[in-house]
């Protein structure tokens, strides 16, 4: 591997990833060396190489492999002698405006890749959607703030991503500004250290609409919480917009101020749910159509994608990047995607996805579900209060555990194994007739898989 080679690789690259997404993450990568297998790469920050080897090193690793070079994973990092500097400078000088690009957006990159079209809607995310495409219409502002929470890889970050190009789409006048948590408090430090705090408040309290990803970071940090706070009003006294992401609800982020709680708590706080099995297929299905046209020589035989929408369900970053790896594999092979191959290619992140739930632990959450005590559901009692709950039960360990109806049955007060699978049939039958059944039945599967 040369210069010269990655210099030609580079240009490939920009076919596949587009413009932005070269500019912003691809062209300030440099090549150092190849050796043992491991290409390695120099990055300006950490940042920056966190951001490839999550999104792009598949990609990369398959071009290598692609000019007859023998790389088993590439690695990204700053040089020993580098000064980490952020991407793009804040401030110039005392009456500098933010930077700015044509389009009215600044600050952190939007990727290319996170707009309302790839954004696979299901029941879980609905309503985050649909209040996401209302703030980007850039009207008069409904809800302020807009608060999108949720755990790893469930969507934030695509709608924030998403509403901002189609705030760029639409109101090109806007000046949009979109930055993680972590920069705020990056840009404020920054500010008090070259005493240039006037230029950060007038960055701030000038924009039309403020998108701030991560909130969750601030907790904990006194002074960033204040400014934040002072910026939050100076912003709703303008009726501005406010959209706000973060891993949890307001008040359950810790080391966060009330005062800063109550005003993320004002507006429309919307919670992205843990997929389903039905919005994780359809993650893939999408996916699936993006790379025909880079592999249209593979093929993916019946049962695969179902495969991995049971299997990877607890995050959306993680089920697409096996996905990616699968159809990269498959095609530095030359083989058809099998389960077979799946299986072999997706081994450790097969593992690693394999949440092992207990009898003792469904029966606690259906207990504490239904508000009953533990000793009545698994006890002799017959009543409906505690017959239904304990249906409940034996239905989800049947679904979610590798235990035999036998064994079951003995953690239920030693009841018969019939009498198990009476229960799960009872309930197979109410999720179809009893709406109430059918969403305790998901909403304790969520709890259990999260």
């Amino acid at each position: 591997m040369t210069q010269e080679k990655w210099g030609q690789l580079r240009q490939q690259l920009l076919k596949t990833v587009g413009q932005n997404n070269y500019k912003t993450w691809i062209e300030p990568l440099e090549f150092s060396d190849l050796k043992d297998g491991v290409a390695t790469f120099h990055v300006p920050t950490n940042f920056i190489g966190n951001y490839v080897s999550q999104n792009f090193a598949d990609l990369i690793l398959y071009e290598l492999n692609s000019t007859g070079a023998s790389v088993q994973r590439v690695s990204f990092r700053v040089p020993a002698n580098a000064t980490a500097i952020p991407a793009k400078p804040v401030f110039k000088s005392a009456k500098a405006k933010p930077q700015t690009s044509e389009s009215g957006l600044t600050a952190a990159p939007l990727d290319a890749r996170f707009t309302f079209d790839s954004f696979v809607v299901g029941k879980p995310n609905e309503l985050a959607h649909a209040a996401a495409r209302r703030a980007a219409e850039g009207g008069p502002v409904t809800f302020n703030p807009l608060f999108l929470y949720g755990g790893v890889g469930l969507g934030k970050t695509h709608l924030m991503h998403a509403i901002a190009w189609e705030l760029r789409a639409r109101h090109p006048e806007l000046n949009v500004l979109y930055l993680s948590a972590e920069q705020f408090m990056y840009r404020f430090v920054q500010a008090l250290r070259e005493r240039k705090m006037m230029d950060f408040k007038e960055l701030f309290r000038s924009v039309d609409v403020l998108m701030v990803d991560d909130v969750q970071f601030i907790a904990g940090k006194d002074s960033t919480q204040e400014e934040f706070f002072h910026t939050f009003n100076a912003l709703v006294d303008q009726n501005k917009q406010i959209i706000i992401s973060a891993d949890r609800a307001p008040g359950e982020i810790k080391d966060l101020e009330d005062r800063v709680k109550s005003r993320l708590q004002c507006g429309l706080v919307v919670d992205l749910h843990p997929t389903d099995y039905e919005l994780r297929l359809g993650i893939l299905q999408t996916k699936v159509e993006n790379y025909r046209t880079m592999y249209p020589e593979l093929n993916i035989s019946d049962g695969v994608l179902e495969f991995l929408a049971h299997r990877i369900s607890t995050n959306v970053r993680v089920l697409e990047g096996a996905l990616t790896r699968l159809y990269a594999f498959a095609s530095l092979v030359g083989r058809e995607i099998t389960m077979e191959l799946t299986q072999d290619c997706l081994a450790d992140v097969l593992r690693a996805s394999e949440r092992k739930i207990s009898v003792e632990e469904i029966q606690r959450k259906v207990s504490d579900h239904y508000n009953i005590r533990l000793s009545d559901m698994i006890g002799p009692k017959r009543v409906r209060t505690y017959a239904r709950p304990r249906q409940v039960a034996m239905y989800l360990c049947k679904q979610l555990t590798s235990r035999s109806l036998p064994e079951i049955g003995r953690r239920f007060g030693g009841r018969d194994h019939t009498t198990v699978m009476h229960g799960v049939k009872r309930i197979e039958e109410l999720k179809q007739q009893d709406g109430q059944i059918a969403e305790d039945i998901e909403l304790l599967r969520r709890a259990l898989e999260a």
